[in-house]
């Protein structure tokens, strides 16, 4: 892996400031626009009309559509499987599609499509993110070196004419399609040798990635793009109140020294999302247990403790008050211990991971912050932000059994 992928950003201390600065500037934008808000309300009361201006702050990729004299800006259309399935058997050169379901709708929407040949394939068609847009042209090139070293992962399926993505035009604007290779398996389980297949797995993609020599990252997953920039856009929230607000700011800064404070740390090629259901466990030839990974959106380089900290992320309860069950914390064990025995792991990256465990909670309320627009204010209502500044407190003090 080039340098120039993983250190090719200014200092954290420099973000920090740049953020700050940020955060405080949305938040008097916010107020002036609720302002604003209001004096429409006067004078649609005096009788005049105001003239609607659509919300550019919302995300820049929108079009607008008249029905009447009204615009309507669309935020995410959402195309059938069948349609799915034309274009890409117009496109991609494998045949009839016999076959095609969509399978989910959550940052990205996903469809399985079957061929008459018997190959599968998974389609994703791209959302834009709060983070920008996809990292099409880094994610084919990192699943193509992987695999040529010997890593088990689902590679890009190309166009007829070598092309990693297909731009579909939709109401809201152009989105990426992109198609994997399909894998059938299970999800990381309880047993203990599929914990450590995962784990293992785990290391193969770092050592892996350590030679990875294509195109760079769009995004570096440091604190910059995991924590500040998610709390800057959280802080921007329908549902974020006046009292919330400094408590979250608080806290998201807190966190960010801490991490500082523990050092350099190490950094390898990340899955980015390796939470356990993004990869499948399975038997091979020789009777081993192996795991396949899948679902590389999030790839890029970054923190290795921001890696290791997912899996335990997704295993601890994320509410307050709650605790960690005796089950969590020996999946947990066993997942570090596999992966310790095979790649070492630095004490300064040990005792990053259960701060970037909150780290991830804030990238994931910043990821729904920005979904407002598709998925509605309310999944995030105030009642839950007032719950999670009471875990994010709690997890200041968090420490895992090593």
């Amino acid at each position: 892996m080039t340098d120039d992928v993983v250190d090719g950003k200014t200092s954290e201390s420099d973000d920090r400031r740049s953020i700050v600065w940020l955060i405080r500037s949305s938040v008097r934008r916010n107020a002036a626009r609720a302002s604003a808000l209001g004096s429409c309300d006067v004078e649609a009361q005096s009788g005049q009309r105001p003239s609607f201006q659509p919300d550019r702050s919302l995300r820049h990729n929108r079009a607008l559509f008249l029905r009447g004299d009204m615009p309507l800006e669309i935020a995410q259309s959402t195309p059938t499987a069948v349609s799915i399935a034309a274009l890409v058997q117009d496109r991609y050169g494998l045949g009839n599609v016999v076959e095609s379901e969509f399978l989910r709708r959550s940052f990205n929407q996903v469809y399985r499509l079957s061929f008459a040949s018997g190959r599968r394939v998974v389609a994703r068609l791209c959302a834009e993110r709060p983070r920008g847009g996809p990292n099409i042209l880094f994610e084919a090139a990192a699943l193509e070196h992987w695999a040529h070293v010997g890593c088990q992962v689902s590679r890009c399926v190309t166009t007829a004419t070598g092309e990693v993505a297909i731009k579909v035009l939709l109401p809201e604007g152009p989105r990426m399609l992109m198609l994997f290779d399909y894998l059938d398996g299970e999800f990381t389980g309880e047993a203990t040798a599929d914990i450590q297949a995962f784990a293992h797995g785990m290391v193969d993609l770092h050592r892996g990635g350590e030679s990875y020599q294509g195109p760079a990252s769009d995004y570096v997953l440091d604190l910059d793009y995991l924590l500040l920039r998610p709390l800057e856009g959280l802080l921007r929230a329908p549902s974020m109140t006046d009292e919330l607000r400094p408590q979250f700011e608080k806290l998201g800064l807190r966190l960010h020294d801490a991490i500082l404070g523990l050092g350099e740390l190490s950094r390898v090629l990340c899955h980015g999302d390796a939470h356990g259901q993004n990869n499948f466990v399975v038997t091979d030839a020789q009777g081993q247990r192996r795991a396949v990974f899948f679902d590389f959106d999030e790839a890029g380089p970054g923190y290795l403790a921001y890696e290791l900290a997912v899996y335990p992320w997704n295993l601890y309860p994320r509410v307050p008050d709650a605790k960690v069950t005796d089950k969590a914390e020996m999946q947990w064990k066993h997942y570090i211990s596999a992966y310790r025995a095979k790649r070492p792991v630095a004490d300064a990256d040990f005792a990053a991971i259960a701060r970037f465990m909150a780290v991830r909670q804030f990238w994931l309320l910043g990821e729904y912050a920005g979904r407002v627009p598709v998925w509605g204010s309310q999944t995030m209502p105030s009642d839950q932000l007032r719950r999670q500044v009471a875990l994010l407190r709690q997890w200041e003090t968090l420490e895992l059994p090593a």
